[in-house]
């Protein structure tokens, strides 16, 4: 969220129209107001069940009218119903190369296994936990003395160039759907390097 609200064309070519978020401490609530950005938060604790704390969200949310929502950070698995209503304008990023290594703990697994890639992945989400059509990756060279730390902090530096170029491509209408794939301006992207970012 914080590399959205940062990116030059924040406010030229998209607005983040609100925050929401489940923990009302979360330091990203407090980010997005310093940036004029509305915030509420919603306590998941609150409700019985998933489904019901997803339907609330989804009215929280359904609120502001957004083309498009982003999921930065937002670490719950989300109903079936959820994803449905937002389906193909609900983009997730993910630590590492999907399919490779969906849920947590990315970096530690990509070393354990001993790749020499790892890095980051835009997707639309789908039912199916860390799944979707890929809109944009990112790679990073795993180092022999990389510790799960070390390879983190690099493939956030990945994050934070790839997540505003995509949430971009969406704003200008360049991402198309081809079954399970995902076409800019009618092309399959290739890996994002620093500089295409």
């Amino acid at each position: 969220m914080q590399a959205l609200l940062a990116h030059p064309q924040h406010r030229q070519s998209y607005e983040i129209v609100a925050v929401v978020s489940n923990k009302p401490s979360a330091q990203g609530l407090d980010l997005a107001r310093s940036h004029g950005v509305q915030t509420q938060s919603l306590q998941h604790t609150g409700f019985p069940t998933r489904e019901l704390f997803d339907e609330a969200l989804v009215k929280t949310i359904d609120a502001h009218a957004p083309d498009l929502v982003v999921l930065a950070g937002f670490m719950r698995i989300l109903s079936n119903g959820f994803v449905a209503h937002y389906a193909q304008r609900l983009i997730n990023i993910h630590p590492s190369l999907l399919p490779s290594f969906a849920g947590l703990n990315t970096h530690q697994r990509a070393i354990e296994a001993g790749c020499q890639l790892h890095g980051a992945t835009v997707h639309f989400v789908t039912a199916e936990l860390d799944h979707g059509p890929i809109v944009a990756q990112a790679a990073v060279e795993i180092a022999p003395d990389d510790t799960p730390d070390t390879l983190a902090a690099r493939v956030l530096q990945r994050e934070h160039e790839i997540l505003p170029a995509c949430v971009l491509a969406f704003a200008h209408g360049q991402l198309q759907l081809d079954g399970l794939r995902v076409l800019w301006h009618g092309q399959r992207p290739s890996v994002f390097t620093s500089k295409e970012a």
